[in-house]
């Protein structure tokens, strides 16, 4: 089953609607309908009592995992930790990962994927403030 996407684009930006969390079904990659060229992200669901069906690993790219809802286990190698709404995990690409949801609720998170050691400038050394009226006043 196919998501279905709301896609807006301009010289400098694209934005899709996914939906709610509610109707995520299965693990969106978003870097293709975004146009990203730095970053790999998904979102995705674990439904209840569900775990990801294997372990991985990656060449060169570091993950983020965000957990926005749910509860749950994550293993790295040998070491396994709870995790929850709230929770941020990275590993490093040659960690060994995987997690299972171990509640009664779907669990919904976000992953982003980098280049490990490739962020050069970030936030405060990268934002440069820039004087525009927002079009929603």
């Amino acid at each position: 089953m196919e998501q279905k996407m709301t896609t807006i684009s301009g010289k400098n930006f694209t934005s899709i609607e996914t939906g709610s969390m509610n109707e995520w079904k299965e693990k969106v990659f978003l870097k293709d309908v975004t146009s990203a060229t730095a970053t790999e992200i998904s979102i995705s669901t674990l439904q209840p009592n569900e775990a990801v069906p294997f372990f991985h690993a990656h060449k060169q790219n570091e993950e983020t995992y965000i957990i926005l809802s749910g509860k749950g286990d994550f293993q790295v190698d040998d070491q396994c930790f709870p995790i929850q709404s709230g929770s941020v995990v990275r590993v490093a690409p040659e960690g060994n990962r995987s997690m299972r949801n171990t509640a009664n609720e779907p669990m919904h998170y976000i992953v982003v994927q980098a280049k490990q050691h490739s962020l050069e400038q970030f936030t405060f050394t990268d934002a440069a403030i820039t004087e525009q009226t927002p079009l929603w006043k």
